[in-house]
């Protein structure tokens, strides 16, 4: 039986050696008796037990003489040997400074980071372990700027684990040097920046530290570094302690490394304590802060605070190209819609379309040919773009499509610029279909216009009709706002207006239509052309349709629609109604805006209001006419009819609604339910098929000559679409329709500038 226990003993012994040999445990002094003892260093000692043939060290403790704490038992003599001195020197500062009694839980984290970082002294374990009274010992204190193998001290230990009171004891109390730099160059400054506190940064600081704009072996300041990491709170405690935003790094200044990373808190600060970093140029490519953009984000940050959207650097590139030549296609496209000039002439000559056709990215040369960009124009060694198009692009036929479009556009100037006006006695309507931000369609449309006749659309029409985003647009015409401008408005107005779930928050569009429009400005401000702008009153049932105008309306009595059995709060004359509550009104599409007031959106009974707009007219000269005002009557000749696009016809399934009697009869009807709603509304707002059939019958009737201008799309595009990448290629499928009718076009123009 005495055999049988000693094989227990030796296999549990020889268990628990190899299961961790370097636990501390509690064991009895007197299961070492006869073991013989190789080495004692202060209350350390090493002991070879025979018997399971291991090396033990025991921590001896006074408080309790019959316990020891061991510290490991190891079955290599060399492991023993090699551990104990180490043990010996760097243990004895914690077992005399931790108060007793030493239990093994206190001691295991310090032994574990003694054989996990060899290199450290005694000082980097107690910053590590965070045991901040053992750094008062004499030992400790002798070691406080000893480095490890990566060169750091005690404090760049504390600083880039973020320990503030570590810190502290090791600034106030044991004389750190502040100044020391580790193998990469880096001073304790460094590593507190990359925490996300400003705690450590004041502590260092409030020593007068020396690393606050030192570079590093990778060329970064500790400001270069917290903007890498996005370390907002270490950026303000490094600004406000000294460090300085103006001195360069391998990623530039400091802003530039934010922009590089795309830390926008980052750029934010510095922005708003040293606005003149906007402007810096880095020395190594002259690029400012947006030339080292990545992000549609970052770079609305800079845009918004009014940066030089143009600007070449050094090495003669705009932002536009910079992002163009990285197929950067959503940050691109917000330097496009804040009017960036595509035509910017660059390295070797080249424009952005230059580059885009050589990437042969068909998004970025949509968009570049979208908003302008020269197909023509001649780099430096003799090439347009369509030369390079026809060397390197997969989709050649339609950018040359396009291509021919333009061209064709901008070479007929001439045959028009010396049409001169008429007398005034023919009147001109033009009329914009309802359609949210799929009036970017009307916008291409009216630019082409524009170029055609070179005349802007207010001088070319003597009245202007609008629903919904065409009554938006109606009112931006009236007022002077150009096309391209409304363009690029319209692109980052969605951003802000189709934000969140429907039905969108109205105060967005209210404050976009407030900063363009004018607070307090009334319909009557200005009154020409004339201006009717479509309404829904749905404060009585049936609704009515309303009109919007900047001239007083005809004073003939009509038929009362309806016959009312209540009472309704009169209207406001055009000279109290304010031109953003007029524009708000025609655009509070259900679903999609919440009314305004008593006012829907006017595509509810008018989202074509050519027939609408055309009665006012015959309205408004029989008022003259009965007033003796004979003279001033002009007669209507030319309507011009602008659609928002039409979507693709597609096969309805159902639209039979029954009441279900199984589970699959329900699912039926829920269907046809969908269906026939859906058809209904689409009815209801249809600006094309017999809208338009019964304009052109009336116009032909009338001896008018009607035009009707509406693009086939190749997908449905919502009202609400945010998407870039659609939008342009609704605008570039815009385009090739525009070229398709460039006949009808130029006749159009000869007509108004002839009439």
């Amino acid at each position: 039986m005495q055999f049988l226990g000693r094989i227990l003993d030796t296999v549990s012994s020889v268990s628990t050696l190899f299961s961790n040999p370097y636990r501390v445990r509690d064991v009895q002094l007197s299961e070492y008796n006869g073991k013989v003892l190789l080495k004692q260093e202060g209350r350390l000692a090493l002991y070879r037990n025979q018997k399971s043939q291991s090396w033990d060290c025991l921590l001896l403790c006074p408080e309790s003489p019959s316990m020891a704490l061991r510290m490991f038992q190891v079955a290599s003599e060399g492991d023993a040997m090699n551990w104990f001195p180490q043990y010996a020197l760097k243990l004895r500062p914690f077992y005399e400074m931790l108060h007793p009694p030493l239990k093994p839980e206190m001691l295991q984290p310090i032994v574990d980071c003694l054989r996990n970082h060899p290199d450290w002294s005694s000082a980097h374990i107690a910053v590590e372990i965070g045991l901040r009274d053992c750094l008062k010992h004499n030992y400790i204190l002798s070691q406080m700027n000893a480095r490890n193998n990566q060169g750091q001290t005690p404090l760049h230990l504390a600083c880039e684990r973020g320990d503030v009171g570590c810190v502290r004891e090791l600034l106030e109390e044991c004389q750190a040097c502040t100044d020391v730099k580790d193998k990469n160059g880096e001073t304790p400054m460094h590593c507190a920046a990359k925490q996300d506190s400003t705690l450590i940064i004041e502590a260092l600081c409030a020593q007068l530290c020396a690393g606050v704009n030192e570079l590093n072996a990778a060329g970064e300041t500790p400001l270069h570094i917290a903007c890498r990491l996005g370390r907002v709170e270490a950026i303000k405690g490094l600004l406000m302690g000294g460090a300085r935003c103006d001195i360069m790094g391998s990623n530039g200044y400091p802003i530039h490394t934010a922009m590089k990373f795309s830390e926008k808190s980052c750029a934010e600060v510095i922005l708003s304590i040293n606005p003149n970093q906007l402007l810096a140029e880095d020395p190594l490519y002259g690029g400012t802060p947006l030339h080292w953009a990545k992000t549609a984000e970052m770079s609305r940050l800079l845009l918004d605070r009014g940066c030089n959207l143009n600007y070449l650097s050094k090495t003669g590139e705009s932002p536009l190209h910079i992002l163009t030549k990285r197929g950067r296609f959503e940050a691109a496209m917000t330097l496009l819609t804040h009017g960036a000039d595509p035509n910017i002439k660059g390295q070797d000559g080249n424009t952005a379309l230059h580059l885009a056709m050589k990437l042969d990215h068909m998004d970025l040369i949509k968009a570049l040919m979208v908003f302008g960009a020269d197909v023509e124009i001649h780099n430096d060694l003799g090439e347009t773009p369509g030369l390079i198009a026809a060397r390197t692009s997969k989709g050649f036929d339609d950018i040359m499509y396009v291509t021919a479009a333009v061209t064709a556009m901008s070479r007929r100037f001439a045959e028009v610029d010396g049409l001169k006006t008429g007398s005034g006695k023919i009147d001109k309507l033009l009329c914009l279909d309802g359609g949210g931000i799929k009036g970017l369609v009307l916008i291409q449309m009216l630019i082409a216009l524009e170029k055609e006749a070179r005349r802007p659309i207010r001088e070319l029409f003597d009245w202007v009709s609008g629903t919904s985003t065409g009554g938006i647009l109606t009112l931006a015409i009236v007022h002077g706002k150009s096309m391209e401008y409304l363009r690029c408005l319209y692109f980052r107005m969605k951003e802000e207006v189709f934000k969140g779930s429907r039905p969108y928050e109205s105060g967005p569009l209210e404050e976009f239509l407030k900063n363009e429009f004018g607070e307090n400005t009334k319909m009557m401000d200005v009154t020409h052309p004339r201006v009717m702008v479509t309404s829904v009153l749905a404060d009585r049932h049936p609704g009515e349709l309303h009109l919007f105008r900047n001239y007083n309306p005809p004073a003939l009595q009509r038929d009362p629609p309806y016959r009312s059995t209540a009472t309704f709060q009169p209207l406001t004359v055009p000279q109290e109604q304010l031109v953003w509550r007029a524009a708000r009104s025609s655009g509070a599409a259900p679903t999609y805006f919440r009314p305004m007031g008593r006012f829907l959106d006017g595509g509810l009974l008018a989202n074509n209001p050519t027939l609408d707009a055309m009665t006012e007219i015959h309205q408004f000269n029989k008022d003259l006419k009965a007033q003796g005002r004979e003279a001033e009557v002009c007669r209507l000749g030319v309507v011009v009819s602008l659609g928002t696009g039409k979507p693709p016809q597609v096969a309805v399934k159902s639209v039979d609604v029954f009441r279900p009697s199984n589970p699959l009869e329900l699912a039926k009807t829920f269907v046809g339910v969908r269906e026939l709603g859906k058809m209904l509304v689409d009815c209801c707002t249809d600006s094309d098929g017999c809208a338009v059939d019964r304009a052109r019958a009336w116009c032909e009737m009338a001896d008018i000559n009607y035009h009707r201008l509406s693009p086939q799309l190749s997908q449905e595009v919502m009202l609400d679409e945010v998407s870039d990448a659609v939008l342009v290629d609704m605008l570039w499928e815009t385009q090739m329709y525009l070229y398709e009718y460039r006949d009808i076009i130029q006749t159009l123009c000869q007509q108004l500038l002839q009439l």
